[in-house]
């Protein structure tokens, strides 16, 4: 629901698209991780509060802690993913399609506080509806958007083999095609993944099921895969 895709072309030439996320499965992931982060809090009262005034000092660090850390920590240690976006298949990236860093994630959790506003996170809907990739305004200062991550089936073939750059120069064109190859093979049968192998011979130099291999392998090292 109200989701796009932003095609962005990298340094070597390839377009990339990016599923964009849209307001409903972002808004599920953040519910998911609320019941988390509730959940935890709850925990530390039952057990900090029977400590008098040195619990509540460490609870009000452990509050911090989930309240603004857990976030950013999620995020910078799991590849863009909070427990609730893993739950929900999303993730964050830079808006170019690189992996997002710490400061960015830092400055997209600290923007909340201005996406909450006025109530609900009424600021970051309105942008979100507004933004054609469905960014709030936290993203849009960080540089970061929300995207859906492909399916584990599809994601694995590209990462199946070891890259290679292929074995001559290829156009963008060429290299677009390889990309999308790789991205799409798991719908293919194996006599059209050779078939198709064969007639890019140019980039794998090979032929058969070999070719596909290497196809794969090129299609790696074209997306940044060493």
């Amino acid at each position: 629901m109200l989701d796009t895709v932003r095609e962005v072309l990298t340094p070597e030439g390839v377009a990339l698209r990016l599923p964009a996320a849209g307001p409903v499965p972002r808004a599920l992931a953040w519910a998911i991780d609320f019941g988390i982060r509730l959940s935890l809090l709850t925990a530390c009262t039952m057990l900090l509060g029977a400590l008098g005034k040195t619990g509540m000092g460490v609870y009000l660090i452990a509050l911090f802690a989930v309240v603004w850390l857990y976030p950013i920590v999620c995020e910078g240690m799991f590849d863009g993913q909070t427990p609730g976006k893993r739950a929900l298949n999303l993730r964050v990236i830079a808006s170019d399609g690189a992996p997002v860093g710490w400061l960015a994630s830092c400055v997209r959790n600290l923007m909340r506080t201005v996406d909450m506003l006025p109530f609900g996170y009424a600021s970051g809907l309105v942008s979100g509806l507004a933004d054609p990739w469905g960014r709030r305004l936290g993203d849009l200062v960080a540089g970061t958007m929300v995207v859906h991550v492909p399916r584990v089936r599809d994601a694995a073939i590209i990462t199946s083999e070891a890259a290679q750059p292929p074995a001559q120069p290829l156009l963008p064109t060429e290299q677009a095609a390889v990309v999308a190859f790789a991205e799409r093979a798991a719908q293919l049968t194996p006599e059209r993944q050779i078939e198709l192998a064969n007639l890019a011979d140019m980039a794998t130099g090979t032929h058969g099921a070999e070719g596909v291999q290497r196809l794969f392998a090129v299609a790696g090292w074209l997306l940044g895969k060493r």
